[in-house]
């Protein structure tokens, strides 16, 4: 692909981008969150996704260090389960203490629960990334830029440091981070991972076609790809899905003082039909 293609493809990934940030969720999504939002209503009484609870092995995580108090110890044995409320105190006090390290644990044992996958991410890969040397220092560096520039920033400071560690699992980093202090511009991190970039490929793909701009859904699988998404790509998630949560706590059917990570909890578990 030529410069000049490659400007082509990226004007029309921003016609894209200002259709959706116009449209916002279709109907067919405000239905489908809605229906989950009355059978999950009690659980999330207080708008926020602070009870969304992780059932997790502790004994599977024995070569990890440092460990964090709040998870249950790793001698424990059976199940234990932390919610996403617990692992925010955890961050924080983590912070406080600038136990980067820790803060780390917390949301990647969060993250990953007691799913495991074929190319081994999960505890070992999780002790390969604490072994990075300059882990501390890049840590750092990402909660210094969320603090004082924004998220965007925050996140093209951790993107592509350390070997293991991609967006999915710093993202919930930068989220739970970003409970615990107020970034200095722009709105607050929330988790971006494929499950929630195919959400957002499957709104885009049917935007793109609407428009003209995107008839055979090319540029939503470009932009909106599996991984390893750039600074812009989450600046861009960002933006819609506090202005989609804006959009959904307009309706009945959703808690008037939803927050954008309630939407992104919800989109995760949440599927709709979509329509051209």
């Amino acid at each position: 692909m030529n410069d000049q293609d490659g400007q082509d493809r990226q004007a029309r990934a921003d016609a894209v981008d200002r259709e959706m940030a116009a449209r916002l969720l279709p109907a067919a999504a405000v239905g489908a969150l809605g229906r989950r939002w009355e059978a999950n209503a009690p659980a999330y009484a207080d708008g926020t996704p602070g009870a969304h609870t992780v059932r997790y092995t502790p004994g599977r995580w024995a070569q990890v260090s440092p460990w964090p108090a709040a998870l249950a110890p790793v001698g424990a044995g059976g199940d234990a389960a932390v919610s996403r409320a617990e692992v925010a105190v955890a961050v924080a006090d983590a912070l406080q203490r600038e136990a980067f390290r820790e803060a780390l644990v917390a949301t990647y044992v969060w993250g990953k629960g007691k799913r495991g996958t074929p190319g081994g991410s999960g505890p070992a890969t999780l002790h390969k990334i604490l072994a990075f040397d300059a882990l501390d220092t890049v840590l750092a560096a990402a909660v210094t830029a969320l603090r004082e520039h924004g998220a965007p920033e925050a996140y093209a400071a951790l993107q592509g440091q350390v070997s293991g560690l991609g967006p999915a699992f710093f993202s919930k980093f930068l989220y739970f981070t970003g409970l615990a202090l107020e970034p200095a511009s722009g709105v607050r991190p929330l988790i971006l991972d494929q499950v929630l970039a195919r959400r957002m490929r499957q709104m885009a793909a049917v935007v793109g076609c609407q428009s003209g701009h995107d008839p055979d859904g090319s540029i939503a699988a470009w932009v909106w790809s599996d991984g390893n998404w750039t600074p812009h790509r989450y600046q861009v998630y960002l933006s819609f899905l506090h202005a989609a949560a804006d959009q959904l706590a307009a309706e009945d059917t959703w808690p008037a003082g939803g927050t954008a990570d309630l939407l992104e909890c919800a989109l995760f578990t949440t599927s709709w039909e979509t329509s051209e």
